[in-house]
């Protein structure tokens, strides 16, 4: 009896699931985490590592932009040909350059050398997800996933990225330490170190992109499936049909279908409002409105927001069980919007307490949205199309949040903070409200073919390891 409620505690946070993957999704997970490892640790020391090397505050602002701007043109790019290309050839030179860029920035001192690093090597500002390997992943992760287990995956997916990031920033500051305290190094040197261990981790990721399988690639769709219908013949007229003949550019891109276009434009709308709405609150500016209006401490501030990460992080484990029972959308629109409402209070109360306890609620919830929404994605538009459209869909949120931290700057700078936590809030109510208008009902498509010939290409892999 015991056994069981086990297997049914672990079957519904997903581990059951991640369990009996292929181990191409195990590799890809393991992927997010060497990523995420490497982006929490070089963000912690990026802005002092240029600042030691005396550049100035408005052009490490500039850096931060400039870099942005340019991984959010790269990004449309590398996800719109990457499934003609090779996902594995794509993730494997993107672990390269990230590799590359970690040594330039241990030796090179230049700006515009760093910079060009930055954007083409990957170097992550924040230490959020960035380049193309999120869609690209994704993409995978449901092309090699039953649509039943797309959640599980997706939250667990999810999950390691966070504890990555964590782990990364947490190792950097230790390393930081001992380098400096107990080794006596310089701060420049210690930074050049970290850069160094940076690159090691993109050769790292490098070996674990060459070792996915030709499983991951991109199933080719027949052109009568992908043939737009206004260019389609409406009736035979006994010529045999040949497919006008691409250029090379243009066979390496993926035809989306006229259905999809149209969702793909409503999902940008809305997922554009959303982003907004995070970059108006984005973490930065939440810890500097605590501390501005409440006097928080550096150190109780990391205490408050550690707390608020580890539930956020567990939260998402639980979005997976919900979505089985009411859906994705029901489940991303049911856990966000609670967390809209909070997110617009935090400015009212004038007690530490209760501005604390709004945003402690509204951690147990902000993340649950994540893995039901990608899963959503993964089902909403057809297997050919996943990269590309998750692709220009994380563009596009990229592009939209990069434009609030200037707003709630200038809204800062006027004593009008609050206004910018209470537009976020209300930004996000009505991207809850739109996505449960337009795609509540809205229907998926039936991924049965896509599934068998995926056992039957594992099937094959297995009587054949070498290929």
């Amino acid at each position: 009896m015991a056994t069981k409620y086990m297997h049914t505690a672990l079957e519904e946070v997903g581990l059951v699931s991640l369990w009996i993957s292929n181990h191409n999704t195990k590799l890809l997970c393991v992927q997010r985490f060497v990523r995420l490892f490497a982006y929490g640790g070089s963000t912690l020391v990026l802005v002092d590592y240029l600042q030691a090397l005396g550049i100035s505050r408005p052009r490490i602002g500039l850096f931060m932009t400039l870099t942005l701007i340019g991984d959010v043109g790269i990004s449309f790019v590398l996800t719109m040909f990457a499934d003609g290309l090779g996902r594995k050839a794509i993730l494997a030179a993107g672990a390269a350059l990230m590799a590359a860029s970690g040594v330039v920035f241990a030796l090179s001192g230049n700006y515009w050398v760093l910079l060009l690093a930055a954007i083409f090597g990957v170097i992550s500002p924040s230490g959020n997800e960035i380049g193309p390997f999120r869609a690209i992943e994704e993409s995978t992760l449901a092309h090699l996933t039953p649509a039943a287990n797309r959640g599980d995956i997706y939250a667990w997916y999810s999950l390691i990225g966070t504890a990555g990031t964590a782990l990364g920033m947490a190792s950097s500051g230790l390393s930081i330490t001992y380098m400096t305290r107990t080794k006596g190094w310089d701060i420049i040197k210690t930074y050049r170190t970290l850069f160094y261990a940076y690159a090691i981790l993109g050769i790292i990721k490098f070996c674990l992109a060459l070792s996915l399988g030709k499983v991951i690639e991109a199933t080719k769709e027949p052109n009568n499936r992908i043939q737009d219908s206004e260019t389609a013949p409406l009736l035979g007229d006994g010529a045999e049909d040949v497919a006008p003949k691409k250029s090379y550019i243009r066979s390496k891109l993926p035809a989306v279908s006229k259905e999809s276009r149209a969702i793909v434009v409503n999902l940008c709308i809305l997922f554009a409002l959303d982003s907004f709405a995070s970059g108006l609150a984005p973490l930065s500016w939440v810890t500097f409105f605590f501390k501005d209006k409440f006097g928080l401490e550096g150190g109780k501030l990391g205490s408050l927001f550690f707390v608020t990460s580890i539930i956020a992080a567990i939260s998402m484990l639980l979005a997976s069980s919900i979505a089985k029972r009411i859906g994705n959308i029901k489940t991303m629109v049911f856990t966000h919007l609670p967390g809209a409402i909070l997110l617009a209070l935090i400015p009212i109360p004038s007690s530490l307490t209760v501005a604390m306890t709004f945003i402690i609620l509204r951690s147990c919830i902000q993340s649950m949205d994540i893995a039901p929404r990608s899963a959503f994605l993964a089902a909403v538009v057809l297997p050919h199309e996943r990269t590309a459209v998750m692709g220009v869909i994380n563009v596009v949120k990229t592009a939209s949040q990069s434009l609030g931290p200037l707003i709630t700057g200038i809204l800062a700078g006027h004593q009008l903070f609050w206004v910018a936590f209470v537009a976020a809030g209300t930004c996000k109510v009505i991207y809850d409200l739109g996505m449960l208008a337009v795609f509540v009902n809205h229907k998926t498509h039936d991924d049965t073919a896509e599934e068998r010939r995926r056992n039957e290409d594992n099937s094959e892999l297995a009587q054949n390891p070498g290929t």
